[in-house]
């Protein structure tokens, strides 16, 4: 199997994992953070998995181009939740208890 083959059977099998289990994860974490409800132990497992997933498979989708747009909103996604999730934290305990 030449590199190329291998990388595009990787991206494939990443992202049917990624569109039938990881993004019907992260988009209910997103509700849940948009209505302003704090991230369990399990949220926030997920959400570190998927960082680091995305790292790792970084050099994949360097190399192949036609995936980049994708792990581009994938990623632009993870940040929306987080973001949301530490602006959530800050308002529950206070401006003084978060940096």
């Amino acid at each position: 199997m030449t590199e190329v083959s291998k990388d595009e059977g990787i991206a494939i099998a990443l992202l049917t994992e990624f569109t039938t289990h990881g993004l019907p994860r992260a988009l209910d974490i997103q509700a849940k953070v948009e209505r302003k409800e704090p991230l369990g132990d399990l949220d926030i497992g997920f959400l570190r998995e998927v960082f680091e997933t995305a790292q790792a498979i970084k050099p994949q989708v360097d190399r192949q181009p036609e995936y980049q747009e994708i792990y581009a909103r994938a990623v632009e996604l993870y940040k929306e939740i987080m973001d949301k999730a530490m602006e959530n934290e800050r308002e529950r305990l206070g401006p003084a208890s978060l940096p």
